[in-house]
């Protein structure tokens, strides 16, 4: 397998701003992940929805009271646009710094999602089932998959590009791969990257209907996992190329084209997404700190990502690594940039990575799980300071995305790192 590498120079994260069932802002979800460290209690615990048959589901749901959109944007008011409304207010006075400077013309918007407005459609529909008229509120563009960067921009006066992307649980991480190259082509002077997703009963009976839905709190690659639960939430990201603490070193993308809904068996376009991050910001796997596992805690997720993890690092051990859904629950379009968030999150804060919460399955391939406040096994030692995280999003269709973060030190200004080997060969073909 040969994978072209693109040039691309790295991109600086000037700040974000983040919204899930953990909690709202970077000060709640660090003191929620303590928590968890210390009370093992995940909000997969205690939040649960109905399902069309009436079972019930945990759900990753965001408990906060979401801020509402003004009157000249009524007809973009859903749930998924609230979710992006206040993860903005986060970053609000950073951008208005930008717009400032640079102008509204060179900021680009480009975000993912997977459901938009359905939830409100869904609403509408049963209004309409049951011979009544469709809500008042309910305007068609809060289900368009253009909604959250359209909505986005009009809340911000923006007039850059502004775009949205839907490639399922992979939209939001591809969004980054989309600004990074709106920043090197230089079509904008700063990027908004991120995504929004929110609960809905299309998503919740469609993966019941795949059997892919666990009905009590996901296990990723946990021998008793069932698989998924449902998240919701938002992050954005403010990127340019102004240095900054911390940076996208590099990205990888694959498709594998090799089914409509379960993964490649053997994980070989997740390592292709993996090894393309790597290579494009000069790192060598056994250096990374930190893997954010895409771990969905489906039998062919769990499976695929520990053989291409144990691939990539060879007869070595892998770096230490968990996944974040047993706690926020699978965000589906959103979960990319949440997670991307996550990380960035102890890299600044200095925090401990999420403990995964499980004994790893022994008929999967061994991988450093993250257990007990530490690794399984591991020469590499969480009390160390997280400088290098890869963050995995793996979506239908085989359709994959990695991101590599890190420090700000770790990043050439010129764009010389990671360009030495513009194609790499892996050793499956």
């Amino acid at each position: 397998m040969t994978v072209l590498i693109n040039p691309v120079s790295p991109c600086f994260i000037q700040d974000y701003g983040l919204i899930c069932a953990l909690g709202e802002g970077k000060l709640a979800v660090s003191e929620a992940l303590a928590a968890w460290q210390a009370e093992g209690i995940s909000p997969l615990d205690t939040e649960y929805q109905a399902l069309s048959d009436g079972r019930l589901t945990p759900v990753g749901r965001v408990r906060s009271e979401l801020p509402p959109l003004s009157d000249a944007l009524a007809a973009y008011d859903s749930r998924n646009n609230r979710l992006l409304l206040a993860a903005l207010a986060q970053i609000q006075p950073r951008l208005d710094e930008l717009k400032a400077r640079v102008g509204a013309d060179r900021i680009a918007i480009v975000l993912g999602t997977s459901t938009a407005g359905i939830a409100e459609a869904e609403l509408a529909v049963a209004a309409c089932e049951r011979g009544a008229s469709l809500p008042p509120a309910f305007d068609y563009r809060q289900q368009e998959l253009g909604s959250p960067s359209e909505f986005l921009s009009r809340q911000l006066a923006l007039t850059g590009p502004a775009y949205t992307i839907s490639t399922a649980c992979s939209s939001s991480a591809r969004a980054f791969i989309s600004g990074q190259r709106l920043l090197a082509a230089g079509m904008a002077d700063a990027v908004i990257v991120g995504g929004a997703d929110s609960l809905c009963g299309l998503t919740l009976n469609g993966f019941d209907s795949l059997e892919s839905l666990s009905l009590t709190r996901c296990r990723p690659f946990g021998e008793a996992r069932r698989g998924i639960n449902i998240g919701e939430g938002a992050a954005l990201f403010v990127l340019s190329q102004t240095p900054a603490p911390l940076a996208l070193l590099g990205a990888g993308e694959s498709s594998d084209a090799w089914h409509i809904s379960a993964p490649h068996p053997e994980g070989l376009g997740a390592e292709a997404a993996m090894r393309m991050a790597l290579c494009q910001g000069g790192i060598d796997a056994s250096e990374l700190d930190y893997i954010n596992l895409h771990g969905t805690a489906t039998r062919l997720n769990d499976e695929m990502e520990s053989r291409a993890l144990a691939r990539l690092f060879g007869e070595g051990e892998t770096a230490p690594c968990s996944s974040s859904k047993m706690l926020t629950g699978h965000c589906l379009g959103a979960a990319g940039a949440i997670e991307a968030a996550l990380c960035c999150l102890l890299m600044e804060l200095g925090q401990a990575a999420p403990d995964q919460g499980a004994v790893q399955d022994p008929a999967l391939v061994p991988i450093q799980l993250v257990q007990g406040g530490g690794p399984a096994f591991s020469s590499k030692s969480l009390a160390d300071p997280i400088t290098l995280a890869l963050s995995n999003s793996f979506a239908f269709g085989g359709n994959n995305v990695s991101l590599l973060l890190g420090r700000r030190d770790l990043a050439c200004p010129d764009g010389e790192r990671g360009l030495a080997a513009q194609e790499m060969t892996t050793e499956h073909e």
